[in-house]
């Protein structure tokens, strides 16, 4: 069985954003707009991603 991955992107920038939102988009890897990660889906970075949902675009 495959594991499924996540494709995310971050689509708005991160100014003005609290601290504890910009530390998870760096936990991710997303550092700049734009910039596209694939990822493990696990429940962490399922939580992770229901953080900052209002900036990034998820792909499964």
């Amino acid at each position: 069985m495959a594991t499924k991955e996540l494709k995310l992107t971050l689509k708005k920038s991160v100014i003005g954003s609290p601290k504890p939102v910009r530390d998870t988009l760096v936990g991710l890897g997303l550092t700049r707009t734009n910039k596209t990660i694939i990822r493990k889906d696990t429940p962490a970075i399922r939580g992770m991603i229901e953080k900052v949902r209002h900036l990034v675009v998820v792909e499964e």
